[in-house]
């Protein structure tokens, strides 16, 4: 993620497998048969313990340069790796066994989270949000999530959904939306972080509205930990996120 300079704020833990026959296979081809074998949660617990390890390997790096770690870790969680049975306890325990700083790690959820029993939702948030973890609302927009949830939920960051981003410029209804959502996420002071931006026009026309963060294939495209650690100079990588 970007800000509106275009300076290096934060970066999403990206999982993908790498097939000894096949190669790379994307997370669209692979997630959803993980979702329907029940090792999601599983392959979510695994993430979440690789990407704070990795924020705390960059941590310790910036540390023995003299500089101060500012970077965030975004990480997505599943529906089922959330509801699970002592999500919120490993949760902490990772977060914990890693070193990394709590207040800079930030659990992407999804609007169909939000859908399934408020009440527990809004209480493991409540307590992970106690411990500093901070949260992002993830493709905001392509839900049913109710306003009261936002209203009612400890969130930090919205994220405009790539799909309005990508539409913003020659359809009216998608560019009203992307106005909406960085109006609505300011009057509630909420971060708002647009997904999916490709070009310089989109980035100036979200700059123009006020969004202040982006992410995209403008700025960068999915990187190993080791090279994107030496393309910006946060030190040697520990594990693969």
């Amino acid at each position: 993620m970007v800000d509106a300079g275009g300076r290096l704020t934060g970066v999403e833990a990206l999982v993908r497998w790498r097939h000894p026959r096949d190669g790379l296979v994307p997370p669209s081809v692979f997630i959803p048969q993980a979702e329907k074998s029940g090792l999601i949660a599983a392959i979510g617990d695994w993430v979440l313990e690789a990407a704070c390890t990795q924020l705390a390997a960059w941590d310790r790096a910036a540390a023995v340069a003299g500089a101060q770690p500012t970077l965030t870790m975004a990480i997505n969680v599943s529906a089922r790796q959330f509801h699970q049975d002592g999500f919120v306890e490993r949760a902490l325990a990772t977060v914990a066994r890693s070193g990394a700083d709590p207040r800079r790690i930030k659990l992407e959820l999804t609007e169909s989270m939000l859908l399934r029993d408020a009440d527990e939702t809004t209480a493991r948030l409540a307590l992970l949000r106690r411990h500093g973890i901070r949260f992002a609302l993830d493709d905001f927009g392509t839900g049913y999530s109710s306003l009261n949830y936002l209203q009612r939920l400890p969130l930090d960051q919205l994220k405009i959904d790539q799909s309005f981003v990508r539409d913003m410029l020659h359809s009216e209804g998608a560019a009203g939306i992307v106005r909406a959502i960085v109006q609505l996420a300011s009057s509630l002071g909420l971060q708002v972080v647009a997904e999916g931006v490709e070009t310089e026009a989109q980035w100036l026309h979200l700059c123009t509205l006020g969004c202040g963060g982006f992410q995209g294939y403008l700025f960068d495209r999915p990187l190993p930990p080791a090279e994107l650690a030496r393309r910006y100079g946060l030190g040697k990588g520990a594990a693969a996120a």
